[in-house]
């Protein structure tokens, strides 16, 4: 007999209530016509969740489309869970990144651990075991009254997780600004390792084929997470702490080991990971991809709390699940992986040739939603926007020159911005897996694939305040740092991964820095040769209508055939020659300096010319690979100076340094920040074949000092001494998070 259809479940659809769900007028016209009828409770919240910002990039995939995706070593780009990249003998690098950044305000640690979670899934989900996470964390200003305590939750957090589940945090970045004091951005990086002949797509198929959910039981939490993630804060933030989900690093163990114990079977059709808006989600963008339908018995739900409904049921957000479509007549065998990890499995609902996912509870059927309008044909929009004002330049000269400049260096890296970011990550698990081989303080981790002389880099990078001045060169410059950094350490760059964070896109002037951003990416991912192939847009970063700086978080992955040729910050020996690469003209608009120095945050960024930035690069990676460098830093935040002094700090070997800087002044040489440089540490025997190689290359070359002795000497300053250049750098943040 068929069930009758509970068409209201007894909840009547109300103008307010739509609202409350985050639906427009337009848009619940469109459901009205899709559906033919007023949908149930559970439907309008299964289009909410689908139709939100945060599940359906409505406002943002039009421009996403125009992202280069591909290239000879992208295997799968944006579209599954995670990018796939080759890195020969039949491997495969899996990596994405994805933010976190509302529930992780509104709860620092679970938000923080949970973003760890999810990300995590979203690289297994393909069959791949993690091997590395990352992460790019921004606060307030030190000075705001939350900062202290978000910043403590978040790295408790990424930590707690990470380090529980056993796969090594290695690195990332971490930085202050007040235009993040109501909205703190955590976004979360993960890179797995994957047989290119076992990769898993989320596409479900097969007729009649059972659908697995597997994992965790579902609970109340995260409810509404999608959509929280969708709308800007105001007031009643606090009141929103029941939408952020609750992890379990332990259980999240034991599913990744479960998981790839059945991949290594034939039994798998298709897996996706329950993320955002979870049951909903999953199942919506499995039954989409394939082209079928969804019949769903919700009785079979495993469920930890009593009375849940069906509404509940489909959007909580609870984490450590996975929907899976499995062969016909094995799921006793799956059965038995499951339970040998002590994690529910249950068999919930068939494959159709409906098109519609059709869900029953105690007998009734409470939604019948056709799945392609709630994913593939999801509204999209073309949002007003105006292009950000150009900034007005800002000569060296009208920069104040610092008194001294050896107190002026010391200021700089004392700094909250450029400050030592120890106190994070000795709260961080490195070493675990046993395959880092380059930590966090470099310009890239460096991660051994197990077993082999190969190895991958991994590096996150942005620079809000340029993206804040212009849009277009910030975006550029965020792409080309992490091409820097991954070239830095000797690896080739290969791909990145994105996380888009910005204001309220129906503000055309942050949907002009969004469009910006992209164009300013897209150019330079073309120039580079260096895809796209995962990402995540997360928009709404707003607190009472004042959104954060534009911060489109950058992941990149390149690759070692030898590790043994990387190469970290550290000079290895006294008397190593120092080399300088790239033209420095002594850029202060935008930089660092301004802000610590003078409190200012003014003048445009400094421009990334990609065809000098693509040459240097190529250069300094083919001296590295020939054995001819000793250690290589990129310069960027803070300039010549802080560069210099982090390779001191790294090595604990002195420097003495004679700059030539001609008719540019010398705080602006040493502190600006010219793109396209890097500092080479070459041991004498070739000093004179790289300068020859640069020359012979068109690359502009300057030898600028020696490695030598135990302090910094700086052209007109007075030598600085290890001890007092380390504890200024080490200091600020253990001071700051003793404060009571």
């Amino acid at each position: 007999m068929t069930p009758k259809i509970k068409w209201n479940n007894n909840v009547n659809i109300t103008p307010a209530l739509v609202k409350e769900h985050g639906l427009s007028d337009d848009e619940y016209a469109l459901c009205l016509k899709i559906l033919g009828r007023t949908p149930t409770l559970t439907e309008l919240g299964i289009f909410s969740v689908m139709w939100s910002e945060h599940c359906s990039y409505k406002s943002s995939k039009l421009h996403l489309k125009t992202l280069p995706t591909k290239a000879p070593w992208v295997i799968h780009g944006p579209g599954e869970n995670a990018g796939v990249i080759d890195i020969g003998d039949n491997q495969a690098i899996i990596f994405k990144m994805e933010s976190h950044n509302h529930p992780s305000y509104i709860e620092p640690y679970q938000g923080a651990a949970t973003g760890v979670g999810g990300i995590l899934r979203d690289v297994f989900t393909m069959g791949a075991r993690p091997i590395a996470n990352m992460n790019a964390l921004r606060f307030g200003a030190p000075d705001h009254p939350k900062t202290r305590h978000l910043l403590s939750g978040v790295v408790e957090g990424i930590g707690g997780y990470g380090n529980c589940v056993g796969v090594p945090t290695v690195g990332g970045e971490t930085n202050f600004h007040s235009s993040y004091n109501g909205n703190i951005l955590v976004n979360a990086m993960n890179v797995g390792l994957a047989d290119q002949d076992k990769i898993f797509l989320s596409a479900a198929a097969g007729i009649g084929n059972p659908v697995i959910y597997v994992g965790s039981k579902t609970g109340r939490d995260g409810i509404h997470g999608a959509t929280m993630a969708s709308t800007e804060f105001t007031e009643d933030t606090e009141e929103k702490r029941p939408t952020v989900q609750v992890g379990d690093p332990f259980t999240e163990k034991l599913l990744i080991e479960a998981c790839l114990e059945l991949m290594s079977t034939d039994m798998v059709v298709a897996i996706q990971d329950m993320g955002a808006a979870g049951l909903t989600s999953s199942s919506v963008e499995m039954a989409s991809g394939g082209g079928v339908g969804f019949a769903f018995n919700l009785d079979m739900v495993p469920q930890r709390e009593e009375g849940m409904t069906p509404y509940e049921m489909m959007l909580s957000e609870s984490q450590e699940r996975m929907l899976i479509v499995l062969k016909p007549g094995r799921e006793a065998e799956a059965k038995e992986i499951f339970d040998r990890w002590d994690l529910d499995f249950a068999v919930i609902g068939v494959i159709t040739d409906t098109g519609n996912l059709t869900l029953t509870f105690k007998g009734e059927i409470v939604a019948d939603i056709p799945t392609q309008p709630l994913a593939d044909n999801s509204p999209e929009y073309d949002r007003p926007w105006v292009k950000t004002a150009p900034k007005a330049d800002l000569k060296p000269a009208d920069v104040a020159a610092p008194e001294d400049m050896k107190q002026a260096l010391l200021k700089m890296i004392g700094s909250p911005n450029l400050c030592s970011r120890d106190w994070i990550w000795q709260q961080y698990d490195t070493q675990v897996m046993a395959d880092t081989i380059q930590k966090p303080g470099g310009d890239a981790a460096v991660v051994r694939i197990h077993g082999t002389n190969k190895a991958v880099a991994i590096t996150t990078d942005c620079t809000p305040r340029y993206c804040h001045a212009d849009p277009f060169e910030g975006g550029k410059q965020a792409v080309a740092e992490t091409w820097r950094n991954l070239t830095a350490v000797g690896a080739t760059p290969l791909a990145i991964t994105d996380c888009l964070n910005f204001g309220n896109p129906e503000r055309p002037e942050i949907m002009g820095q969004f469009v910006g951003c992209i164009e300013g990416m897209r150019e330079a991912c073309i120039a580079l040769d260096y895809p796209v192939v995962s990402g995540n847009v997360s928009l709404y970063n707003e607190t009472n209508g004042t959104g954060i700086h534009p911060t489109p978080a950058i992941g990149g992955v390149g690759l070692f055939k030898d590790s043994s040729k990387m190469v970290t910050i550290a000079p290895k020996a006294e008397g190593e020659i120092l080399i300088l690469i790239g033209e420095t003209r002594g850029h202060l608009g935008a930089s660092l300096y301004l802000d610590v120095m003078e409190g200012r945050e003014e003048g445009r960024p400094p421009p990334v010319n990609l065809a000098l930035e693509k040459k240097n690069g190529d250069f300094v990676r083919v001296q590295i690979n020939e054995d001819r460098i000793s250690a290589c830093h990129d310069i960027s935040d803070g300039g010549l100076y802080v560069a210099l002094a982090e390779m001191v700090m790294a090595s604990e070997i002195g420097m003495d340094i004679t700059i030539d800087n001609g008719n540019t002044p010398l705080h602006a040489y040493a502190f600006g920040e010219d793109q396209g440089r890097y500092i080479l540490s070459v041991s004498p025997e070739y000093r004179d074949e790289v300068l020859r190689n640069a020359r012979a290359d068109g690359v502009t070359a300057q030898v600028i000092g020696k490695t030598t002795g135990a302090s910094l000497t700086l052209t007109a300053a007075d030598p600085i001494s290890m001890s007092e250049l380390i504890g200024t750098h080490q200091n600020w943040m253990p001071d700051y998070m003793s404060i009571d």
